[in-house]
Order: C-alpha cells, then sequence, then structure tokens
C-alpha cells in the first residue's frame, strides 16, 4: 500500500499537466480560424527631459521605475541668483509704474497755482518797469533832454525788454503746467513700464523653470543627474516612458495588407499571461515597402517585402513593457471566395 501512494501521486501530477497543457493549447495556441496571427514588439514614446538653464541641480526626486504624474516635480535647480533677480526686477518695475502715474496724472494744482502766481509778479515787473521808462520818455520830452540823460532812458528801455520777457516766458510756464506733460513722454514712460514688466516675467519663468515636471503620465526609465550636478538644456535629467498610448510594432506581407484595415479589431498576447489577451485596434499602416527587419520573429525567408502596422493596445494594468515580443491576432476582413481563408504568407501565420 505505502509503495502505490508514490505511483498515486505521479499518475494525478502527470494527468494534472496533460490538462494545464490541453487548456494552454486551447487558449493560447489555437486562434481564431478567421485570424491573422503577426509577430512584433511592444513600443513606447519616450521622453528626455532636460532644464531650460545651466544651474546647480539641489533635488532629484524620482529615481529609475517611479510612476510619475502630470506635472508632478521630479527635480530642482538652486535658485539663489534667480531669487536675486527677481527682487531686483521686481524693484525697477515698481519705480518704472510710480513714473508713468505721475505723468499721467498731470501738474498738480499746487503747481499750477504757483505757474500762477510767478506770472502775476511777472506782470507787476513789467508794468512797473513800463511805467519807468514812460515817465523818462516824457521827462525827456519836456526838458529837451536836460533832465534825463540818455544813458538812463535806454537803461529804462531795456529793463522794460527784459521784464516783458519774462512774463512772456511765465505765461508760457503757466500753459505748460495748465496741460500737463506730452502724450510722447506719457508713451516713453508706458514703453519703459512694459520692459520692466517683461523683464520681471522672465525672470519669474526662469524661476518656474529651475523645477522639472513631468509632460504627462509616464515611467521613469533612466535617472541622468544627481544632486551636485550642473544641469543644461542640453544635458537631460531623466529618460521616461509614456504609459498610454502603447502600440505593437508589426509586419505584415503585402498579400495581407487588404485584409488589414485602420481601426480594425485585434488580441494581444504575451508570453507571460497567453491566457490573458488584451484588446486592441490597428492604428497604422505604412504606405513603404520594406525588408523584413532581423527581430522580428518568422521562420520565412528574413528578404521578404513587408508592411509596418501598429496596433494600439489598451493595457489598464501596466502589463506590457518596451520591447516585450507579443502575438497579434487580427480578425480578417476578407477571404477567398470560397470562403476559406487565404494562405499563409511570409512574415505572417494563419492556422
Amino acid at each position: 500500500m505505502n509503495k502505490a501512494k508514490p505511483v498515486v501521486a505521479l499518475a494525478v501530477i502527470a494527468v494534472l499537466a496533460i490538462a494545464a497543457a490541453l487548456a494552454w493549447w486551447l487558449l493560447a495556441v489555437k486562434p481564431n480560424p478567421n485570424s491573422l496571427i503577426l509577430y512584433g514588439n511592444v513600443d513606447l514614446r519616450q521622453i528626455s527631459l532636460a532644464f531650460n538653464s545651466s544651474e546647480r541641480v539641489e533635488q532629484m526626486l524620482a529615481a529609475e521605475g517611479d510612476q510619475v504624474k502630470a506635472n508632478q516635480v521630479l527635480a530642482a535647480l538652486d535658485t539663489t541668483v534667480l531669487t536675486l533677480r527677481l527682487a531686483r526686477a521686481q524693484a525697477q518695475a515698481n519705480v518704472q509704474q510710480q513714473a508713468l502715474q505721475s505723468l499721467e496724472a498731470g501738474s498738480r494744482p499746487e503747481e499750477i497755482a504757483q505757474a500762477r502766481a510767478e506770472t502775476a509778479a511777472a506782470q507787476a515787473r513789467a508794468d512797473q518797469a513800463r511805467q519807468q521808462y514812460q515817465r523818462l520818455r516824457d521827462a525827456t520830452a519836456r526838458t529837451k533832454g536836460q533832465a534825463v540823460s540818455r544813458e538812463q532812458l535806454d537803461a529804462a528801455r531795456a529793463d522794460q525788454a527784459v521784464a516783458l520777457a519774462q512774463l512772456n516766458r511765465a505765461n508760457k510756464a503757466l500753459e505748460l503746467a495748465i496741460a500737463g506733460p506730452r502724450q510722447e513722454a506719457i508713451g516713453q514712460a508706458r514703453a519703459q513700464l512694459a520692459a520692466a514688466q517683461a523683464d520681471l516675467a522672465l525672470v519669474r519663468q526662469q524661476l518656474a523653470d529651475a523645477k522639472l515636471k513631468a509632460p504627462a503620465d509616464a515611467t521613469v526609465r533612466s535617472r541622468l543627474l544627481e544632486p551636485g550636478d550642473m544641469a543644461s538644456p542640453q544635458r537631460p535629467a531623466y529618460t521616461l516612458a509614456l504609459t498610454s498610448p502603447k502600440w505593437v510594432r508589426a509586419y505584415i506581407p503585402e498579400t495581407e495588407l487588404g485584409n488589414v484595415q485602420p481601426g480594425q479589431a485585434a488580441q494581444v498576447l504575451t508570453d507571460s499571461h497567453p491566457e490573458r489577451a488584451l484588446p486592441g485596434r490597428v492604428g497604422y499602416i505604412s504606405s513603404v515597402a520594406e525588408f523584413t527587419p532581423k527581430t522580428v520573429q518568422t521562420g520565412d525567408l528574413r528578404t521578404s517585402l513587408v508592411y509596418e502596422i501598429r496596433v494600439n493596445v489598451d493595457d489598464p494594468d501596466n502589463r506590457l513593457r518596451l520591447g516585450m515580443p507579443v502575438t497579434v491576432s487580427l480578425s480578417m476582413t476578407g477571404k477567398d471566395a470560397d470562403g476559406a481563408a487565404a494562405p499563409s504568407t511570409p512574415g505572417s501565420q494563419r492556422p
């Protein structure tokens, strides 16, 4: 009895192994008879992230294999110098803002009142000089030049001319005070303010660019810098692989080209989970023929001309990895006239 137990156990194991093999063959190996089998590899879009400026790296917040979200901060630069530049740019913008406001406000009432007072004083001096010159002229006429000398008369005439000139200048100053600054001066002040604000916005943008953010949901493939390194636009800090979209790059022979259309349904199988097919659709069909790449896994001649296709795959569980070999099963869109599937050709396999 004791010797029979190992034999029974071995028999049970053999039966289970046969059942598992049969199930695998039924689920993975035997596809739909109206399908076209292709072999390809998973492809992803990759992003090389670099800073926009050259500065010392202060923080690296992600590592290889991390799943990152869009707008997540991945790294940061030292911002000591940028903070000082921001303060200076803000101060310069404030100075230009105050200068523009002063010009737009025009003359103050006190300035206009002062100009009026100076005009009144100039008017009084001009009247006084005119009266003095008139008296000397009258005295000269009565005394026939005996009471007033020629020099005194000339001096009085000159004083009158100076007083009139001062009155004219005071009147012009009053007009300028009432009119206010010129529009050209206000326009110049506005332009200077705009330039200062542009400098301020530039420094703020540089400060924002000091933080490196993920542009989309992705997986960190490579971390290329460390804190203390000098970053530059030509030196990437990370390489990211986008988690969506994913597609399979496969190749189809020319004889099967009429059976494949954009949007055609497909199933993608992996060696890791042959029983769990991932849904997909044909998204791209090349219009140019090429020789079969050496990485295509077919047993036929590798010199046959094929066309590249891309099958977009829905992979919510993130099972597919870059470069992973997969099997693509395409639902056929055409058959022979007798209803049978067309014969297989190099680069494909139809069961």
